[in-house]
């Protein structure tokens, strides 16, 4: 029971909620600075076992809801969304992270040290997996995606996906929350102390061995987006003055060596199966040139395309995407095959959002995958965000990316996570070149899948458990 004294200190709740709110405001969203996110519970989580339990579960929520206001700029003036929709979506950590709060005060209450320092990142992991089960927007919102600037911790996704980064943001806070709680005995808090210590050093290193192995070779890619007219059809005059700005631009980079080039999704409409330029400029400088195309050739089934065009090759390879984006892209008709392009490097093919899902990855992963080809077009101010997700697929899986996203960013990242390059497209034209590393990497995760999430499912059930047996007298 919290002592008398301290249910009387509002300005203590007051601070917490602050601090909670100020660390998750500038550590999440669509610039994180990731070292914060590891901050953000700290001060809420102090604070719990010393008020009573409704003022932890407020002071968490109020300190996430609060935190994450900084994606209403995101999802109201860029997307648009509704403002129930994005009430859900800014409402819901608090929601997770004040659950959470519930059962590491109680297992801490109870004498369970070691198990309230599980109980923030298992219940957390918990909730982001089913989420992204239920949710059409795939791994969108997962804590990891703030991580994606901390190369040695990255590299755990290779193990156990995002939901092992995730974890690790949350354990080192609920572990120092619970050392610096009174009611832990010297014996828990050598055991935590002792076991985070292990657990992130081990971490650290792993990742910097894994960021020291070397490239099996290298593929000189060029990227490109010209940002007007948005989508013209190829017959019309607007999309022959867009083509030939796009041929041009792609004449600069294969002049330049690049033996691949990514443009944009649906960067143009058109019916026909090919595009006779883009086809000369394959053959002309033994180019793999790949274009995304508003498809609607078939009255029965518009389609966001990939087109792809070989230097070896009469038509183009094709690929729909699989994953569209509700309420913006219903008019399309969902793919459902995976494309290699055959020979050396193994290289496949996606489109922006099919890179928000794990089922990409692996399907990707199963084929042996070196590189991925992704034509992309993001909302501007979440350029950044939006192609690290794409990157952690990568990580995960085991495969670089070429991703070209018009209004947002041009990136070449290897299978570690590493950007060898980038260009921001987001209000205006832009193009780079670059030598990316590719590798033929089998990655844990690509072969056991979401292991550790289950994992993380059982361990709920025991700390769940844990809580609602009866105290012992």
């Amino acid at each position: 029971m919290a002592s008398r004294l301290d249910r009387s200190t509002p300005w203590a709740w007051l601070a917490a909620t602050t601090l909670g709110a100020l660390c998750w405001w500038f550590g999440s969203g669509v610039h994180p600075q990731w070292w914060l996110s590891w901050l953000a519970p700290l001060p809420v989580l102090l604070l719990a076992p010393r008020v009573r339990a409704r003022w932890a579960a407020l002071a968490a929520f109020v300190a996430y809801a609060v935190g994450s206001g900084n994606q209403w700029d995101y999802l109201h003036g860029h997307i648009g969304l509704p403002l129930g929709t994005i009430l859900v979506a800014i409402g819901m950590p608090g929601v997770a992270l004040a659950l959470c709060v519930l059962l590491f005060r109680r297992l801490l209450l109870r004498g369970h040290a070691v198990a309230a320092a599980f109980a923030v990142p298992v219940p957390w992991v918990a909730l982001e997996y089913v989420n992204t089960l239920l949710s059409p927007h795939g791994t969108f919102g997962s804590l990891a995606y703030t991580q994606m600037d901390a190369l040695p911790i990255l590299q755990v996704a290779a193990l156990s996906g995002i939901w092992g980064i995730s974890f690790l943001v949350l354990l080192l806070p609920a572990a120092l929350a619970t050392l610096f709680c009174a009611r832990t005995s010297r014996q828990a808090r050598r055991a935590i102390a002792f076991g985070a210590v292990l657990l992130l050093g081990t971490v650290v290193g792993y990742g910097a061995w894994r960021l020291r192995a070397p490239a099996a070779t290298t593929m000189r890619i060029g990227l490109v987006s010209l940002e007007k007219p948005i989508r013209p059809a190829l017959q019309e005059a607007d999309g022959q003055a867009l083509e030939a700005r796009y041929v041009d631009a792609i004449d600069r980079l294969a002049s330049q060596g690049a033996r691949a080039v990514v443009i944009p999704e649906t960067s143009f409409a058109t019916g026909d199966t090919t595009i006779a330029a883009f086809a000369k400029l394959a053959r002309q400088y033994d180019l793999t040139l790949e274009a995304g195309i508003d498809f609607k050739g078939d009255p029965r089934a518009e389609r966001n395309m990939a087109m792809v065009f070989r230097p070896d090759a009469t038509v183009p390879v094709t690929y729909s995407k699989h994953h569209l984006i509700p309420g913006f892209e219903d008019h399309y008709t969902p793919g459902d095959d995976y494309r290699m392009l055959g020979g050396s490097p193994r290289v496949g093919v996606a489109i922006c959002k099919d890179m928000d899902f794990h089922d990409i990855g692996h399907a990707y992963a199963a084929r042996d995958a070196q590189l991925l080809l992704v034509p992309a077009w993001d909302f501007g101010i979440d350029g950044w965000l939006h192609s690290r997700m794409a990157i952690m697929r990568g990580v995960e899986s085991g495969f670089a990316i070429a991703r070209a996203a018009r209004t947002g960013r041009l990136t070449l990242s290897d299978d570690r996570g590493r950007v060898v390059a980038e260009a921001s497209s987001e209000a205006r034209d832009a193009e780079l070149i670059g030598d990316l590393p590719l590798r033929a990497t089998h990655t844990l995760y690509a072969r056991w899948g979401d292991w550790f999430a289950w994992l993380d499912l059982a361990a709920l059930l025991v700390l769940v458990g844990m809580a609602i047996r009866p105290a012992r007298r």
